[in-house]
C-alpha cells in the first residue's frame, strides 16, 4: 500500500520504518501538515497517515477521495481534526491508535503537577544564575490533597492510580465510571462538585462537541481559590481566555498545559528565531505560575513504538480485508 505520511519528524520515520519492516507498504514521508494547500501531494497514494494537527475537514476529505485515497490512518488517539461524516460519505475508512502508553501521558501529567507545585522551572533558572534564595518557591504536600480527574479512560485511570500513591483523595467525573478507579477508592461526583472540592483538576477527556470549552469562565469561577489546572488531553477542552482571566484574578493558582487550542501553528516546530504572533499564547507565557510543554506527554520510546506498530497494523488490515483494526466511525461523535 502506498501511504503519504504527513507532519513527520525524524523520530516518526525511525519508529514507523521499524514497524513497517517486511510489510511491503511504501511510506512517503512529508514534513508538511496535511491541509487543503498540501493535499495535492498525495496523488497516487492509497492512504494517508496523519497526526494531531493535520486538517481533515470536509474539503480535505473530498480532495483525498478525488485523489483515490481510501484510508486515513491517524497515528494518535484523538480524531477531533477529522470530519467523520465527510469521510463516511466519501467511502474513506478512518483508523486511529486508541491506546499506546497510558503511563507516558499520566506520568507527564504528574511531572507538570510536581514542577508547578515546587516551582522547579523557576528554581532551575535561578540556580543557573547563582541565585539560591527560596523566596517565592513555597509549595505544598500532595499527601492529603484532593485531586479531580476529568475522564477516566486508560490515561485518566493510570493518573488516578499514581495520585492515590501520593496519598491524595481522588474524585472523578466521567459519564461512564471506570470500575478500576472505583476499586482504588476513587469517588465519582458531578462536575460542579469536583470543581468545588479539588485542589488540583486534571483533564483526560477526548475533545468532542460536548467537551469543547468544558473549562470555561463558569467552570473556572466554580474552582477552589488557588486551585491548579492541568490539561494533557486536547487544547480546546479549555477556553484559554477564561483561564487567563482566572490566573489574573487568582482563582487559578497555577496552570500546566501540554496542549493548546491554537497549537497547530506552534507546536512541533522550532520557532525560537521568530516572534510568536499568537497574542493569547504569548500572554500565557508571561505568567510565572504557568508551565507549558509542546504536546510531548506521549513522547516516550515505548509510546512511539506502540503508535507505529498500531498504525502499521491498521494499514495492513485495511489492505488485506478492507477494514482497519481500530476504526473510527461517525458514532464516535456522539
Amino acid at each position: 500500500m502506498r501511504v503519504a505520511v504527513f507532519s513527520t519528524k525524524p523520530y516518526d520515520r525511525q519508529f514507523l520504518d521499524a514497524a513497517n519492516a517486511g510489510t511491503g507498504h511504501r511510506l512517503t514521508y512529508l514534513e508538511s501538515r496535511l491541509t487543503l494547500e498540501t493535499v495535492a501531494v498525495v496523488d497516487g497514494a492509497d492512504a494517508v497517515c496523519a497526526f494531531v494537527n493535520d486538517d481533515l475537514d470536509a474539503a480535505v476529505i473530498g480532495a483525498l477521495a478525488d485523489a483515490g485515497v481510501r484510508h486515513v490512518a491517524l497515528r494518535c488517539a484523538g480524531f477531533n481534526n477529522v470530519d467523520l461524516v465527510a469521510a463516511a460519505a466519501n467511502g474513506i475508512a478512518v483508523s486511529r491508535v486508541p491506546e499506546y502508553s497510558p503511563h507516558a501521558v499520566a506520568e507527564h501529567t504528574v511531572t507538570l503537577i510536581l514542577a508547578l507545585n515546587r516551582k522547579i522551572h523557576r528554581a532551575y533558572a535561578r540556580v543557573r544564575e547563582g541565585n539560591f534564595a527560596l523566596d517565592g518557591l513555597l509549595g505544598f504536600d500532595l499527601n492529603g490533597r484532593t485531586v479531580g480527574v476529568v475522564g477516566t479512560g486508560r490515561i485518566g485511570a493510570t493518573f488516578a492510580r499514581i495520585m492515590t500513591g501520593f496519598g491524595c483523595r481522588v474524585l472523578a467525573f466521567d459519564p461512564q465510571p471506570n470500575p478500576d478507579c472505583e476499586g482504588l477508592g476513587v469517588r465519582y461526583v458531578a462536575m460542579a462538585e469536583l470543581l468545588d472540592a479539588c485542589d488540583i483538576v486534571s483533564l483526560h477527556c477526548p475533545l468532542t462537541p460536548r467537551t469543547h470549552h468544558l473549562i470555561d469562565a463558569a467552570a473556572v469561577a466554580r474552582m477552589r481559590m488557588g486551585a491548579m489546572l492541568i490539561n494533557t488531553s486536547r487544547g480546546a477542552v479549555v477556553d484559554t481566555r477564561a483561564v487567563i482571566d482566572g490566573l489574573k484574578s487568582g482563582r487559578l493558582g497555577s496552570l500546566g498545559l501540554d496542549v493548546y487550542e491554537e497549537e497547530a501553528d506552534l507546536f512541533f516546530e522550532d520557532l525560537s528565531s521568530r516572534v510568536i504572533q499568537d497574542d493569547v499564547f504569548a500572554r500565557l507565557l508571561s505568567f510565572p505560575n504557568v508551565l507549558i510543554t509542546g504536546h510531548q506527554a506521549f513522547f516516550t520510546a515505548d509510546a512511539m513504538r506502540a503508535i507505529a506498530e498500531t498504525t502499521i497494523a491498521n494499514l495492513t488490515e485495511f489492505e488485506r480485508h478492507g477494514r482497519p483494526v481500530h476504526t473510527v466511525s461517525v458514532e464516535k461523535l456522539a
